[in-house]
């Protein structure tokens, strides 16, 4: 029998690398559970990129639902994604946030111009200090908020449309089921 023990030691090595093999291919390892889905947008107040005397603030964005979306001008990742919140977002009919992150005001206007602007409203975070509240890990993220200030969808990285068709779309659904 302790002459098994080798062979049946190397069977249970063979599964577990078999699981591992199998867990990876069908969950995605970029998806990193938000703590504040289902819980209130975090109190911020963060000034506007265009016009910093103005700050928005979380009262300011209820009553109607919105995708806060986590860009900067050093993000390459953001400039892929970019094409798409310019086109694929305006057809769902629901309003675009834009969250300038750790980026200093003239590079992320000069980022804007090449690359256009979709936002509705612009804010800014230079220090990166509000996002810390919002469980930002970098740029580009995406938070979908309800009309109450609720987070109902987080997105880590950019959007695809393939991302879009089978994760935001029924998200921004349910969100009208909800509603009615």
């Amino acid at each position: 029998m302790s002459r098994l023990l080798p062979f049946f030691a190397f069977l249970a090595l063979c599964g577990l690398f078999g699981f591992g093999i199998w867990w990876n291919s069908h969950h995605d390892q970029t998806a990193i559970p938000s703590p504040l889905i289902n819980k209130p947008v975090p109190d911020f107040a963060l000034p506007e990129l265009y016009d910093p005397a103005k700050v928005v603030t979380r009262k300011d964005l209820l009553g109607q639902p919105y995708l806060l979306n986590v860009f900067a001008s050093w993000c390459i990742e953001c400039a892929v994604e970019h094409p798409l919140l310019k086109t694929a977002i305006p057809a769902l009919g629901i309003k675009l946030v834009g969250y300038n992150y750790k980026d200093q005001p003239g590079d992320a206007k000069a980022w804007l111009a090449r690359h256009g602007n979709p936002y509705q409203v612009l804010v800014a975070d230079v220090t990166g200090q509000t996002a810390i509240d919002f469980g930002v890990y970098a740029a580009p993220e995406t938070f979908l908020i309800d009309a109450k200030g609720v987070i109902r969808y987080k997105r880590i990285g950019p959007f695809t449309p393939e991302v879009i068709e089978k994760e935001l779309k029924p998200a921004i659904a349910a969100l009208a089921k909800e509603s009615q």
